[in-house]
């Protein structure tokens, strides 16, 4: 019975083993480049690693839940939560709004519009170092454009310092952010529009609908699928961040920008607290594992009905 099981189990066909070539070496590099991160990681969180004890010859001793504690009564964590909720939040309103309304407005194929659009996908493709250093030079109170602007216009008489004030520096990164997504939520938002046929806008205008009757009863439903995309996976790139807060206030001032990936790098390689850094690591992915979950049985509700 048992070689019979193992012979079944075995039994590939020509088709099946070309298949299985196929997905093998994505496999292993997922094993390798995914996978075995995600379990160190969690068995460091549990150790107590940091250079001190490397340098005194101490072999990492388990501590259970000790750096899980020691992060939760850190005084940095909440404000870390918070300032990451805070930029993801607004920035995927305003990333989805504005994709949304370029979306719609490609959508109607004006002269120039695959130009244009494509003028637009720069800003996404443009690597995400590069975008926080254009800004933060735009910010700057030396000789930033936006503090020239405004002190021209007579708006302002001093600069203002937009990323050494505490008030103020968190909307730097998130400008910054909004001006990278707005093109992701255009282009798949405008993937979606394509897919609805014109002849429902045309028998909805034969009934007296107007256009704003037309897109929140035609246009917004039909789009749930590409909305939900949009927004799920706009929220896991969003809530990671770490290059643009990095690059442009490196979480300061005094915390004022900490977010949990920065919380993670600073605890890891600069205060030396291994353990703990990978907790909070942890905890991020925990969240991002969370919406994923919720995602998941959203598209599986939605493809039941």
């Amino acid at each position: 019975m048992t070689k019979k099981k193992t012979k079944f189990l075995f039994n590939f066909d020509k088709q099946s083993k070309v298949g299985l070539a196929f997905i093998l070496p994505a496999l292993v590099y997922m094993i390798i480049m995914v996978g075995y991160p995600i379990v160190y990681n969690w068995v460091l969180s549990f150790q107590d690693v940091s250079v001190f004890n490397m340098a005194q010859g101490v072999k990492r001793p388990f501590i259970g839940l000790g750096n899980y504690r020691m992060i939760f009564s850190n005084d940095v964590l909440p404000i870390a939560l918070k300032n990451t909720f805070t930029y993801t939040i607004v920035s995927l309103f305003f990333q989805f709004v504005f994709g949304m309304l370029l979306a719609l407005l490609f959508n109607k194929k004006f002269f120039l519009s695959k130009t244009l659009r494509g003028l637009l996908v720069i800003s996404w493709v443009m690597p995400t170092t590069v975008t926080a250093l254009l800004f933060k030079y735009m910010l700057s109170p030396d000789a930033g454009i936006v503090d020239s602007f405004l002190m021209m216009t007579g708006l302002i008489k001093e600069p203002v310092g937009w990323l050494l004030k505490e008030k103020t520096a968190i909307w730097g990164p998130i400008f910054a952010n909004i001006w990278t997504g707005i093109p992701f939520n255009m282009l798949l938002l405008s993937t979606g529009l394509s897919g609805i046929s014109e002849e429902v806008y045309e028998s909805a205008g034969i009934d007296g609908a107007n256009a704003l009757q037309q897109f929140f009863k035609i246009t917004l439903p039909l789009l749930r699928p590409a909305i939900m995309s949009v927004l799920v996976l706009g929220f896991v790139y969003t809530f990671k961040v770490f290059e643009h807060i990095f690059v442009m206030t490196a979480g300061g001032p005094v915390n004022a920008t900490e977010v949990m990936a920065t919380f993670s790098y600073k605890l890891s390689f600069r205060n030396y607290y291994f353990g703990q850094g990978a907790a909070v690591a942890n905890i991020l992915f925990l969240i991002l594992f969370c919406v994923a979950l919720i995602y998941l049985r959203l598209i599986r509700k939605e493809e039941s009905m």
